[in-house]
């Protein structure tokens, strides 16, 4: 399937060039959640119109959805364009995604995030397999090859279909992947956004959140973004993880547990204890 979507690519450079109306295209799922420098990019096209045509597959009633281009059509929509040139290929729904995926995955602006899940939904289509079962066997092939597991799941037909994917992308090998990219999909919300704003490096991400405190990383987070090195970052890492590690002061461990006890699952005797005892603590407090 991945082969044939490198056909496919070059069938949309033969194909012949229309124009049609803004109107009657129809932009389709893909990978990228942001698009870089519209603006430029939309005084060009006022200036210069659109030179390279969106590539397009026709949907019927004269309406097309966008393939490859939609960088393109949102600029022509800011220039105030009112139709653009396209290349129609026939195309099926499932080529037309697998088509999509692969043309935004050579592109060089893709942030880290967006290009991990580009690549996982390359492979869940190419192997007809969810996002989520690919995960799992790409995992599976890495504890084979650390020898956790004794599957013959490296030498099977899908990781077969994996490395060959990966060697035709030619980013990086299924591997670096599985190490570096997959922990990027359970990364905290607050490292996400950062990330998917290109607002630090992948790695930078992949430090901080191996710090647990909410507080303490968000602080870290700041000074990277701030340009903090990457360097300098492992080492502030190293100290956060240091004093999480480091024993809490009874009362603050008292405090917490505290907080987790559902007093009502108590006995009577024990509860009535537990507040008498915390009753006491207050009075000693107030005098303090």
């Amino acid at each position: 399937m991945f082969r044939e979507a490198m056909g496919l690519a070059a069938k949309g450079e033969t194909s012949t060039t229309e124009v049609v109306p803004l109107s009657a295209l129809v932009p389709s799922p893909q990978p990228r959640k942001r698009f870089e420098n519209l603006e430029a990019l939309a005084e060009s096209v006022r200036e210069k119109g659109v030179l390279q045509p969106l590539l397009v597959r026709p949907l019927g009633d004269g309406r097309y959805a966008i393939v490859a281009g939609e960088r393109r059509y949102r600029a022509a929509l800011m220039a105030g364009l009112s139709e653009v040139p396209v290349r129609v290929v026939e195309l099926s729904e499932k080529e037309a995604r697998l088509l999509a995926l692969v043309e935004n995955l050579q592109r060089e602006d893709l942030n880290p995030y967006e290009e991990t899940l580009g690549v996982l939904d390359l492979l869940s289509e190419d192997l007809g397999k969810t996002r989520e079962e690919v995960v799992g066997l790409l995992h599976r092939m890495r504890n084979e090859v650390k020898g956790k597991i004794t599957h013959n799941v490296v030498g099977s037909p899908e990781a077969q279909r994996v490395e060959e994917v990966f060697k035709a992308l030619g980013r990086m090998s299924w591997e670096s992947f599985v190490q570096h990219r997959l922990p990027l999909l359970s990364l905290p919300e607050d490292l996400k956004v950062a990330l998917e704003e290109g607002a630090i490096p992948y790695t930078a991400a992949l430090e901080l959140k191996k710090v647990r405190d909410e507080v303490l990383r968000r602080a870290l987070l700041e000074e990277a973004k701030a340009g903090l090195s990457l360097r300098e970052l492992k080492a502030k890492v190293r100290e956060a993880l240091k004093k999480e590690k480091a024993p809490k002061p009874w009362y603050r461990e008292v405090g917490e547990r505290l907080s987790r006890l559902d007093l009502e699952a108590l006995p009577p005797e024990r509860r009535a204890r537990v507040e008498g005892l915390v009753a006491e603590l207050r009075k000693v407090l107030e005098e303090a």
